[in-house]
């Protein structure tokens, strides 16, 4: 038997194994900001709506906060020697939440079509896919034409969210007017969203699970300033406060309150990581030495402790250390502002302006760019802020009209998943601040990130992955500034909140409340 199959037969039977502790009923009332847009997760998958249709949708997986696979929707799988075919037993009973019985042919359906054609992201995964096929009503398998080793990290509810076909099956999937009141197979079900006040998601009495979920209800509460969401909690109107919630000077004085818990747990599988594009098209950006003196310019240790208050990392690269195959072997850009200036001064920097595009998610940010600005300035580097919107920020970084601009990205476990599509050449597309905006071309690291993704073993990809990190550190496409943690501040008396490597994206299924 597959190793990693006989590890989940494990996990699943410690999962089944009842907590006489856990308590029923109840109710949480977590902040979402900002409101999402949707909750169809198969068509839109930003963070506020992955917070709330977590709850909703499931796919056949979940990961705890080493990234390893558990059981979600499948029980138990398996993957051949090979690693071409992945076979997934899925739990029996399962219903949606109109009652309809839950089987094989969603997954196919979902994968294989829906998927295919409204997710981007799960869409460069399923390339290396030649087919998704339903033996029986509660076994797929999933066929690949190649290895592709992050594979098994495919199966997170944001990236493979499982969909009804009963519902969508011959539809135009953006127009359908379930859209507004999702079903999916979840452990809460839609009740009703009052716009721009609440969410409100109600306990799955048929849910699979003996005993889950133990809460009656959750009120997801949309509160848009953010000192107001520091007060909603302070006087208890709030109960959870997930990351990003509040500004970070906030956080110390929430945290030190009588009966308040936090958490800075739940982020392994995102792993969000900061830095700031530079356009490697024109201007002094374009020259490496110049993104190679911003590095030794910024002090990022000053950053991470003063603006972020000490939550998070210096990053060391474009892998998160919280992502399989991260290696720090690479070259340390240290805060050296005597390093820079021998930088500018060999390239013949002549004072050229840049702009500094600040991500608009607050005044954190704000302050962030206000110290890089500081920062590159002693050195002799003339650079201005150039503030906008969120509309404003999307426009400019997706038709590529700035020098520097502040952005993060989650990784999604593996460096073929959530890192890779950050610099190579092929993801050079106008239109989006998703994917490599900076312009990086290398054809011949490009040639490496796609091998690294198809070998076997994870020792292979190990020792590829280092090659890679220590070759694009010296090239400085972006600029890596921060592994960013965002604490979850919650009520004490919440019990297992955050569970997986998701947080509470997936996390109140084993939530309950302490009487």
């Amino acid at each position: 038997m597959n190793k990693l199959r006989a590890t989940t037969f494990l996990i699943a039977a410690a999962l089944a194994a009842p907590l006489a502790a856990q308590q029923e009923g109840g109710r949480l009332d977590i902040v979402v900001q900002p409101e999402p847009p949707g909750l169809m997760l198969g068509l839109v998958q930003n963070g506020p709506t992955q917070l709330v249709a977590g709850d909703i949708y499931e796919s056949l997986l979940r990961y705890n906060s080493d990234l390893e696979p558990q059981p979600s929707l499948a029980e138990s799988w398996e993957i051949s020697d090979d690693g071409l075919t992945y076979t997934f037993k899925l739990h029996d009973g399962v219903t949606w939440h109109d009652g309809e019985p839950f089987t094989a042919e969603d997954v196919v359906f979902s994968a294989d079509v829906f998927l295919r054609e409204t997710h981007a992201r799960l869409r460069a995964s399923l390339a290396y896919v030649d087919s998704i096929t339903a033996p029986d009503d509660t076994t797929v398998v999933f066929q690949l034409k190649e290895p592709f080793g992050p594979f098994i990290n495919a199966f997170e509810v944001g990236t493979m969210p499982i969909v009804p076909k009963h519902i969508y099956e011959g539809t135009d999937y953006a127009t359908n007017e379930m859209n507004a009141t999702p079903i999916g197979t979840g452990p809460f079900k839609f009740e009703k969203w009052e716009k721009g006040s609440y969410i409100h998601l109600v306990k799955n009495e048929d849910y699979y699970l003996d005993g889950k979920p133990y809460l009656d209800e959750i009120y997801y509460r949309v509160i848009p300033d953010a000192a107001a969401r520091a007060v909603a909690f302070e006087t208890g109107e709030v109960d959870v406060l997930p990351g990003g919630s509040v500004e970070n000077w906030d956080v110390p004085r929430l945290t030190e309150m009588e009966g308040v818990c936090s958490t800075g747990a739940g982020w392994e599988f995102f792993a969000p990581l900061a830095w700031m594009w530079m356009n490697n098209r024109e201007g002094p950006t374009s020259d490496v030495r110049f993104r190679q003196a911003v590095m030794y310019a910024m002090d990022r240790e000053f950053v991470k402790d003063v603006v972020w208050n000490g939550f998070g990392k210096v990053a060391t690269g474009p892998v998160a250390s919280a992502t399989n195959f991260y290696s720090d072997d690479v070259t340390q850009y240290t805060h050296d502002p005597e390093k820079a200036e021998a930088l500018l001064e060999e390239m013949g920097y002549d004072g050229a302006p840049v702009r500094i595009l600040p991500l608009p998610y607050g005044e954190t940010w704000q302050r962030w760019a206000e110290a890089v600005r500081q920062n590159l300035s002693e050195v002799g580097i003339n650079a201005e802020i150039d503030s906008t919107d969120v509309a404003g920020w999307n426009e400019k970084t997706s038709q590529w009209d700035y020098d520097l601009a502040f952005t993060y990205l989650y990784q999604y476990g593996d460096p073929a998943l959530g890192v890779s599509r950050n610099y190579t050449a092929d993801r050079i597309k106008k239109g989006s601040p998703w994917n490599n905006v900076e312009g990086y071309e290398n054809p011949e690291l490009d040639a490496k990130w796609a091998a690294a993704a198809t070998m076997v073993t994870p020792e292979e990809r190990a020792a590829a992955y280092a090659e890679i990190q220590k070759e694009i550190v010296d090239d400085v496409p972006v600029a890596w500034l921060q592994e960013l943690e965002f604490p979850t501040i919650y009520r004490c008396d919440v019990k297992d909140l955050v569970t997986t490597a998701i947080g509470i994206n997936d996390g109140t299924r084993d939530a309950w409340v302490e009487e």
